[in-house]
């Protein structure tokens, strides 16, 4: 029980993250009259560029830095709303209670 509340709390805390940022982004297009959205390493550099450094270094050091690198790459290059969105959406669907199928026959309808 304890767990399926702890997986929708974080699921529907990083939707609405990925909302908040789906507006942004919205708004930035909306004024240049094309598509803009922010990616993930843009808005980590606005937010916190030393911490961005940490997670690179730290990923250097372990034993399969270039699949890392690669693989932080390539993660950093997506739009933001939708790093925070997908995995929201798959905690919050994890989260939900399991579903009991009821089968009915034709006469009891």
């Amino acid at each position: 029980m304890w767990m399926r509340l702890i997986l929708r709390i974080a699921g529907t805390w990083l939707i609405g993250l990925a909302l908040v940022l789906l507006v942004i982004d919205g708004t930035k297009s909306l004024g240049a009259n094309a598509l803009v959205y922010t990616s993930l390493a843009d808005l980590w550099t606005q937010l916190h560029p030393p911490s961005l450094e940490a997670v690179a270094a730290f990923f250097e050091s372990r034993f399969f830095a270039d699949l890392l690198d690669a693989a932080l790459k390539a993660v950093l290059t997506y739009p933001a709303f939708a790093v925070f969105g997908v995995p929201g959406i798959v905690l919050a669907l994890a989260g939900r209670k399991p579903r009991r199928e009821r089968y009915l026959r034709a006469d009891q309808i």
